[in-house]
């Protein structure tokens, strides 16, 4: 294992054991959730927006799962501050993928990519589209 990859494990575990952004948001403008039912794994995202009602200015999350799910939604949470909402729909499946820095195996994709699901589901149903791009 290299230096490099050590160094993102150590990132994943530390967003497991201190997630950022973790908790609710009382009154919010989105909110959304699902689960992995191969695994259990479960996360809800709740978002506030800016007087201009585009920018994300909170976003929270809270669920149960393993390390990777839960870090990822931790991961994703942290970049979602600020963005517009339709800058937050282009976040793709290799963006988060990307955040979580190590090669994740094809049984942990979609414990990796549940965040980012929840997050699609949220930002679709708020805009009224009918399509969910990744």
């Amino acid at each position: 294992m290299s230096d490099f990859e050590d160094m993102y494990r150590e990132v994943i575990l530390d967003h497991y054991k201190n997630p950022r952004n973790y908790g609710a948001i009382e009154e919010p403008h989105a909110h959304a959730e699902g689960q992995n039912p191969l695994c259990g794994d479960e996360v809800a995202i709740s978002v506030r927006f800016a007087g201009d009602g585009e920018t994300i200015e909170d976003v929270r999350f809270h669920g149960r799962g393993c390390a990777i799910s839960q870090a990822s939604a931790s991961l994703l949470t942290e970049r979602l501050k600020g963005l517009s909402l339709d800058d937050a729909k282009k976040i793709n499946k290799d963006d988060v993928l990307g955040e979580l820095g190590i090669q994740i195996s094809p049984a942990r994709i979609k414990c990796a990519l549940l965040s980012l699901k929840v997050l699609k589901v949220g930002a679709y149903g708020l805009a009224g589209d009918d399509e969910e791009g990744e």
